[in-house]
């Protein structure tokens, strides 16, 4: 099991990595942009690289290479709301393929999605940190080569307790 704690560390066997967790911390979510990284237990769905700039990679997991028309909806008022979607969208959506780094791999946490339920929020990803980890609008965020150590060692099944 990886653990997240509000100390802002993820720990996963033998590693400790800092990481970076939601403006307003660990909580209940209640809304779509709250800036909260929700509490509970999670599984991943699903993860996403950028091929262009992660030549090798090590994972157990399939992997999803990011194309340039990927979106993630976070629109509550569209039938696709919390789902991967392709672009163009005339709904609110946040671009996977980006200038910087932060999605250049992506890990997909199953939260709110069977079932999806309308502005309880969206795409809780295990993503690239910013610069001196700043807060994240709810995913949790590590530096690149500790999400890869972390990609190379986990396999399916594992659970990410958040807390």
């Amino acid at each position: 099991m990886i653990i997240i704690n509000k100390s802002g560390y993820l720990k996963y066997r033998d590693f400790k990595f800092k990481c970076a967790l939601g403006k307003s911390g660990i909580g209940k979510k209640k809304i779509e942009g709250d800036n909260i990284t929700p509490k509970g237990v999670f599984r991943i769905v699903k993860i996403y690289y950028r091929k262009d700039r992660l030549k090798e990679l090590s994972s157990k997991l399939r992997l999803i290479k990011v194309t340039k028309n990927m979106g993630w909806c976070d629109d509550p008022n569209s039938k696709n709301y919390n789902q991967l979607i392709n672009l163009p969208s005339k709904y609110s959506h946040e671009k996977l393929f980006k200038k910087n780094n932060i999605y250049d791999l992506i890990i997909v946490l199953n939260y709110n999605m069977k079932p999806i339920i309308k502005n309880k929020g969206s795409a809780i990803f295990i993503h690239v940190a910013k610069n001196n980890y700043q807060p994240t609008q709810g995913c949790i965020a590590l530096k690149k080569n500790d999400l890869l150590k972390l990609l190379s060692k986990i396999s399916k099944n594992i659970k990410i307790n958040i807390n």
